[in-house]
C-alpha cells in the first residue's frame, strides 16, 4: 500500500489543493472512499482556526508561572488546542498533529519558528473520526491515526493538512481493530508508534477495571489488554505484548530498540496500591502480569486464587498509585543537559479516585548503561494545588525538532513547551 499511496500521491500533488471545510456536522460515509481515490468531497468551506490570544491564553500563562522546573528550564504556552491529547511531531517540522478523545485531530503550525504556534485548525475535517487519540509518524512522513476501532494512514499529512480534503487510506477497517461487541466507553484511547522494524504498534486497553475469566481467551487472541503490531499496510497482525491493563503511552529506545510503555493499574484497591507502571519489552511474546496482578506485585482480588504466569515480567519502575501515567517519550535531542539525553519523559494525568489527589506532573526516568531503568524523579509540577484542585492535567510529551519538550493538557486544552537555556 505504501508504494501505491506514493504513486497516487505524485499525481495528486500536481493538482491544486481544494479549499477548506468548516462545519462541525457528520460527514457522508463515502468521504473516506473518495479521499482514498484522490477525489474531492465537494465540501469547500473555510476551516476555522482556534484563537491563540485573549483571556484564556493569559489565564494559562498565569498557571504556567507557578510550575516548578529544574534550574535553567522554563515553560511557555505553545498552543491552545481543545481537548489536546497525544501528539505527533511532523518529521519535516512543518506541523504537529494532536489527537483527542472526541471527534477531531488538530494541526498545529509555527510558521515563523518563534516557538509559539501561529495557527491551530482541524485536520482532515471531511472525515468522521471516533476517538482519534493515537497519532504517530513514520520516519518517511506517513501519519497514522489510531481510533477507537479503526486505523487510518495519511501519506502526506504535512503537505495536505492545509486543505479540507486529505489523502487518506484505511490500514484497519472500521470495526476490525477489536471485535465490535467489545467496543466500550472505557479505556478506548489508543496510542501508536512505528517501530524500528517499520511495523505499526498499537495499544489496546481492555474495557474493565478487571475483566472476567470468560474474556481471557478472546482478549489473548485479539490483543485486547496488550500491544499489537502489524505491517504498515495492516497485514501480519500479531500480539506483541499482553497482560497490560490500559497502556496510553509508549516509545522505542533508539539505542537498543526495546519498547517501553506506561500502564494504568487497577482502581478501588486503596489510596496507595497498586503502583502505576513503566514497562520494558525487549522481545515479542512477553506478558506483564495483568489481570493476576493489579500493578507491581499487588494481586487482584478477582484472581487471587489463580496461579500467575511464571514468566510475568515486573515493571521497570513502580510509580505512585493512581497518578495515571500516560504519554511518554525518549529524549533524543541535545538541547537539554546531558543528564536528560537518552532518558524518558512521561506525563502523569493525575488521580481521579484517590482521597488525596496525586499526579498532574511530568516525570523523568534515567537509564542504566545496560538499558534498564535507573532513577525516576519529578521534572515538572504545580498543576495540582495543595488543596487538591487541578489547574491542568498533563497527558502526553513529545520532542520538537529544536530539542524542546511539548506537553499536552486535555483539561485546559493546551500544549506547553519546555525549553532549556533560551
Amino acid at each position: 500500500m505504501k508504494k501505491m499511496c506514493l504513486a497516487a500521491l505524485s499525481l495528486a500533488v500536481a493538482a491544486a489543493c481544494p479549499a477548506a471545510f468548516a462545519q462541525d456536522v457528520p460527514k457522508p460515509p463515502g468521504n473516506l472512499e473518495r479521499l482514498s481515490n484522490f477525489r474531492t468531497t465537494g465540501e469547500l468551506m473555510d476551516i476555522p482556526t482556534v484563537p491563540q490570544a485573549g483571556q484564556k491564553a493569559e489565564a494559562i500563562k498565569k498557571t504556567l508561572a507557578k510550575i516548578k522546573l529544574p534550574e535553567g528550564f522554563k515553560i511557555d504556552l505553545y498552543a491552545i488546542v481543545p481537548d489536546a491529547r497525544h501528539m505527533a511531531v511532523g518529521p519535516q517540522g512543518v506541523a504537529t498533529f494532536v489527537g483527542t478523545r472526541k471527534t477531531k485531530v488538530y494541526a498545529v503550525t509555527d510558521r515563523d519558528k518563534d516557538r509559539v504556534a501561529d495557527e491551530v485548525k482541524v485536520f482532515a475535517p471531511t472525515i468522521n473520526f471516533a476517538v482519534p487519540n493515537g497519532v504517530c509518524f513514520s520516519k518517511d512522513g506517513f501519519l497514522f491515526v489510531a481510533e477507537q476501532n479503526r486505523v487510518l494512514i495519511f501519506p502526506a499529512a504535512e503537505f495536505f493538512y492545509e486543505g479540507a480534503d486529505v489523502a487518506a487510506f484505511q490500514v484497519v477497517k472500521g470495526g476490525e481493530l477489536i471485535p465490535k461487541e467489545e467496543e466500550s466507553f472505557n479505556h478506548t484511547a489508543r496510542v501508536c508508534r512505528v517501530g524500528p522494524d517499520d511495523k505499526l504498534y498499537i495499544s489496546l486497553g481492555q474495557p474493565f477495571n478487571v475483566f472476567a475469566p470468560e474474556k481471557m481467551d478472546l482478549y489473548k487472541k485479539t490483543g485486547i489488554g496488550g500491544i499489537i503490531r502489524m505491517d504498515r499496510e495492516g497485514k501480519g497482525r500479531e500480539v506483541y505484548a499482553w497482560g497490560v491493563r490500559n497502556s496510553v503511552g509508549m516509545d522505542f529506545n533508539p539505542k537498543d530498540k526495546s519498547l517501553w510503555f506506561t500502564d494504568n493499574q487497577v482502581d478501588g484497591m486503596g489510596d496507595d496500591i497498586p503502583p502505576g507502571e513503566l514497562n520494558r519489552a525487549d522481545k515479542p511474546g512477553m506478558t506483564f502480569g495483568f489481570p493476576y496482578y493489579g500493578g507491581g506485585k499487588v494481586r487482584t482480588v478477582e484472581y487471587k486464587d489463580q496461579q500467575p504466569p511464571a514468566d510475568a515480567t515486573p515493571p521497570q519502575v513502580e510509580m505512585d498509585a493512581h497518578a495515571a501515567d500516560l504519554g511518554m517519550a525518549f529524549y533524543t535531542a541535545n538541547q537539554f543537559p546531558q543528564k536528560y539525553r537518552g532518558g524518558i519523559f512521561s506525563a502523569q494525568h493525575g488521580s481521579w479516585n484517590r482521597s488525596k489527589p496525586i499526579g498532574a506532573r511530568v516525570m523523568f526516568t534515567s537509564l542504566k548503561p545496560d538499558g534498564t531503568a535507573d532513577k525516576t524523579e519529578v521534572f515538572a509540577e504545580g498543576w495540582l494545588t495543595e488543596n487538591g484542585e487541578y489547574l491542568g492535567r498533563p497527558i502526553d510529551v513529545a520532542v520538537l525538532n529544536d530539542g524542546s519538550l511539548l506537553v499536552s493538557d486535555d483539561m485546559v486544552g493546551a500544549v506547553y513547551r519546555i525549553s532549556y537555556g533560551q
